[in-house]
């Protein structure tokens, strides 16, 4: 039986591509008042910078090239483009885009989640009157509105993913199209499931065990903690136990997160159920992993094996 006593040394971490890294992970994020994507030059259009790193450590880009308004948190913007910020620390925004076309189709800067009702507005220049509005999804058309320049999508649904466009009369400049804009359902986290390896009952002792942690549902980046007799011990998808042994006995459980939404606000988890592990010392076997059952339901099972262990002893004539 390995000496080890306890989890400290025994963790290996390994993380997928999708992952943030370590909980509490920032990325950098780009928030735009008023919060419709793309922004429209008619209206005053504030860009914020969000993100780790010291205060006033904000580098702006313009259309891919480093922009005048350096070291400022917040700007305005007055020219169309594609801009990005970035901060030491937690690097690159999500791009946005200014436009000032003759006819611009905006959606909602937010998550846009499963389930939720979303409005695209189909917007003239300067606010000059829209008619004979029609909308397209992937190009091909979705609706044609004799009054109104607005679309519903509701409920909100992986299948309305994609891109769109609207076609209408703009007052005083004729038929204009617009630009096409990208709409992408996002999905909560949800059903986190533990994975032993090896997939066997039992293992030997001093056998390497490892804990797998997968979701059913989530839109990425997800990230994943492991708590072991409810406390943090380590980050990511996998976690290597080592060669087990009595100081890795207890409850195991992960949790996913997904944080979405251009500002990141809207976090979401899901608690995977209890996985147990119990190592009885003296024992060239080792009781192995109940997955995935509830605290009473395993205290049966223990109270099972105990009364079976009893049955055995008195029938030896012990």
């Amino acid at each position: 039986m390995a000496g080890d006593t306890g989890m400290a040394g025994k963790v290996a971490l390994l993380l997928w591509a999708q992952t943030l890294g370590l909980a509490g992970a920032q990325t950098t994020q780009l928030l735009v008042e008023p919060p419709w994507l793309p922004a429209v030059l008619w209206e005053r259009v504030t860009l914020t910078c969000q993100g780790s790193g010291t205060a006033g450590a904000t580098t702006w880009y313009r259309d891919g090239q480093r922009w005048g308004q350096q070291g400022r948190d917040h700007v305005t913007v007055t020219e169309s483009g594609t801009y990005r910020c970035a901060r030491p620390g937690s690097g690159f925004s999500p791009p946005v885009t200014a436009s000032d076309d003759w006819l611009v189709l905006q959606v909602p800067a937010r998550a846009l989640l499963e389930g939720d009702t979303v409005t695209l507005r189909c917007r003239g220049w300067w606010n000059n009157a829209v008619t004979r509005v029609s909308f397209y999804h992937e190009g091909k058309e979705l609706r044609v509105l004799r009054d109104g320049t607005e679309l519903s999508l509701l409920p909100l649904q992986l299948k309305h993913s994609g891109r769109y466009s609207c076609k209408g009369r703009v007052e005083y400049r004729g038929w204009k199209e617009s630009a096409p804009v990208t709409v992408t359902v996002q999905v909560p986290v949800a059903n986190a499931t533990i994975t032993p390896g090896p997939p066997a009952h039992r293992v030997r002792a001093g056998d390497p065990v490892s804990l797998r942690c997968s979701v059913q549902v989530g839109s990425a980046p997800v990230t994943f903690t492991w708590l072991h007799n409810g406390q943090e011990v380590a980050w990511g998808p996998l976690l290597e136990l080592g060669n087990v042994s009595v100081g890795h006995s207890g409850t195991y459980q992960c949790v996913a997160t997904n944080q979405l939404g251009q500002d990141g606000h809207r976090v979401f988890q899901a608690l995977s159920p209890v996985l147990a592990l119990e190592v009885t010392p003296g024992s060239s076997w080792l009781t192995a992993v109940a997955v995935n059952v509830g605290r009473t339901l395993l205290f049966l099972l223990l109270l099972l094996a105990v009364i079976g262990g009893c049955h055995w002893w008195h029938r030896r004539g012990g």
